[in-house]
């Protein structure tokens, strides 16, 4: 049992998998730091000063500043601030995301097929070249072929 877990730790898509999500998660904390600390701020301040983090709806009768407050007190809160700051978050992980896999599929296209170099002789079918104006297996004339077609 030991020796297959070593087998499956070891391979390699378990170790990208495991770097993946090593710097997603450090990626998180800098998209939180990033919401929380450069974008929101500017937002609230346009806002008449609102700090998005207490933002919150007490559920009970008494009334509190904060929600560390609240808390503090044991009262339930619907922190409706920090819902919005965590949504903004998952919008600019998600276009991340977007455009990273947008670069990997671009780079990932292949290349359209190249330009056939072989035709069919329309008398004997041979595999003849595209650019033959005699078929060499049949000799036949496709320059008269051609024209009699157009």
């Amino acid at each position: 049992m030991f020796k297959e877990f070593k087998e499956f730790a070891v391979k390699g898509n378990v170790i990208d998998l495991a770097v993946g999500i090593i710097i997603g998660a450090a990626f998180g904390r800098i998209v939180q730091s990033l919401v929380n600390d450069i974008i929101m701020p500017p937002i609230g301040k346009m806002l008449h000063n609102v700090d998005f983090a207490n933002l919150f709806v007490s559920l009970s009768d008494q009334s509190f500043a904060t929600i560390a407050e609240a808390k503090k007190a044991g009262v339930p809160t619907i922190n409706y601030g920090l819902f919005l700051n965590t949504c903004l978050e998952f919008l600019i992980v998600a276009f991340a995301v977007f455009l990273l896999v947008r670069q990997i599929n671009r780079m990932k296209k292949e290349p359209p097929p190249p330009e056939p170099n072989q035709k069919d002789c329309p008398f004997c079918l041979s595999q003849i070249p595209v650019k033959a104006v005699k078929c060499g297996h049949c000799t036949a004339d496709l320059v008269a072929e051609r024209s009699a077609l157009d």
